[in-house]
C-alpha cells in the first residue's frame, strides 16, 4: 500500500504542523509507516533515516494523528485495513518449567506424569 500525492493532498490538513523544513516529507513518513506496517519488517530496514520516521510515528501515534489518518482514509475507501490478523510470536513467551511437567528440584514428577 502506497499513498499517492493525490490522496495525500486529501489528507494534509490531518497533520500537525512543523515549526522547520522537515528532512523527510510527511508523504514519505507514512509511506515508510505503512510499509512497517505491512510487511512487519524491523525499523532499520528503512535505511539511513529510519529513526527519524520511527520518532516521527511514535509522535504521531501518541498524538493520535495516524488514527485520525488511517480513519479517514477508510472511510474515504482510499485504504482498507484488516483488523481481524493477529500474529504471536511465542519466542517472547516465557513458561515457568513446573508448568508443562518438568521435574521439579526435590525429585517428584507432576501429578499427570503420575
Amino acid at each position: 500500500m502506497e499513498i499517492t500525492k493525490e490522496m495525500y493532498e486529501k489528507i494534509a490538513h490531518l497533520f500537525p504542523k512543523q515549526k522547520s523544513p522537515p528532512k523527510i516529507s510527511n508523504l514519505e513518513a507514512l509511506n515508510a509507516i505503512l510499509h512497517i506496517l505491512e510487511n512487519g519488517s524491523k525499523w532499520r530496514s528503512l535505511g539511513k533515516n529510519w529513526h527519524t520516521i520511527y520518532t516521527r510515528a511514535n509522535r504521531w501515534a501518541k498524538n493520535n494523528v495516524l488514527g485520525k489518518i488511517f480513519i479517514y482514509l477508510q472511510k474515504q475507501g482510499m485504504i482498507s485495513i484488516n483488523k481481524r490478523i493477529l500474529c504471536l510470536d511465542s519466542t517472547c513467551i516465557k513458561v515457568h518449567p513446573d508448568s508443562h511437567g518438568a521435574l521439579k528440584k526435590n525429585g517428584q514428577t507432576s501429578d499427570w506424569q503420575n
